[in-house]
């Protein structure tokens, strides 16, 4: 049995503390989280057994999953590997890896540390959002491979398989290219989208009350957290401005045959745009990789 911190305990971390508990196999469940608010909401909704401080908290631990946001995961890494028990291991759950794995690549725990990304989630935070379930099915993505140990990698996949994670191995730079387009693009898209209708909506009283599920499907990312999604931007901002600069290209190219009213040429764009359904069909079928 294991004793495993939670370093973050909203959304993501209270989810896999919930799953976790669920096993049995878990000695403790501790919580690490600044939020005092978070911390006494946390121990009170169950999904941690105690709060302790980072240190005191990683010094009885057996594994340690950071769940905050990913600028904070920058500069708290390095530290917290400083004071790793030897056997402890550290999993980061944060949306970017490139900066996260630069910022250890030397350490000299770095063998300690799974560079790890869930790609799960809502719109919620915070401990109250924390959901039973939330990564069943879903795909895991483990960076840097390599330089983790096989105690480690061991230990994180022991983590992931009891959360119901599918795990897929890639370089950081990889990883981040690929979630700028199809995660970090998508958010802020709907972020801007929020931004336009709230523009017209002050001039406009009765814009909401014609809004259907469309708008609310499309929409529904614009309530994620700033608190986590700003950083997030930032630390991918070169591959999310490639992304960016692809969607502005095929947004001008719509409105320019919207105005000259090249129906035809709207149509064929929507129809090429058809083809993701079998993409996103698909999606629940992908396997793990084994490698």
């Amino acid at each position: 049995m294991k004793t495993i911190s939670i370093v973050g305990t909203g959304l993501i971390g209270g989810s896999a503390a919930l799953d976790l508990r669920k096993t049995g196999n878990v000695r403790e469940l501790i919580g690490v989280d600044q939020n005092p608010e978070h911390a006494a909401r946390a121990v009170e909704l169950g999904l941690v057994d105690r709060i302790l401080p980072l240190q005191e908290a990683a010094a009885v631990s057996d594994v340690l999953l950071v769940a905050i946001p990913v600028s904070a995961i920058q500069k708290l890494l390095p530290s917290l590997l400083d004071m790793l028990p030897p056997q402890a291991v550290v999993i980061d759950l944060g949306s970017t890896k490139s900066l996260l794995c630069e910022a250890v690549r030397q350490h000299p725990n770095r063998a300690q540390f799974v560079a790890a990304h869930p790609i799960a989630g809502t719109e919620y935070s915070g401990p109250t959002a924390a959901l039973e379930g939330l990564y069943q099915g879903k795909m895991n993505i483990i960076c840097e491979k390599e330089l983790s140990s096989e105690h480690a990698l061991h230990t994180a996949q022991e983590v992931f398989s009891t959360l119901g994670l599918k795990t897929i191995y890639m370089q950081p730079e990889e990883h981040d290219k690929h979630v700028a387009y199809v995660s970090h693009l998508s958010h802020v898209s709907s972020f801007l989208l929020g931004l336009t209708v709230l523009d017209v909506e002050k001039d406009e009283r009765n814009i909401f009350t014609l809004a259907g599920s469309g708008f609310a499907s499309t929409v529904r990312l614009a309530k994620s957290s700033p608190d986590m999604w700003a950083p997030i931007f930032e630390q991918n901002a070169h591959f999310l401005s490639h992304a960016l600069a692809e969607y502005i290209k095929h947004l001008q190219r719509f409105q320019e045959c919207l105005q000259s009213g090249q129906t035809q040429e709207l149509y064929q764009m929507m129809q090429q745009a058809n083809q993701i359904r079998p993409v996103l069909d698909g999606i629940a079928q992908v396997s793990p990789v084994v490698k």
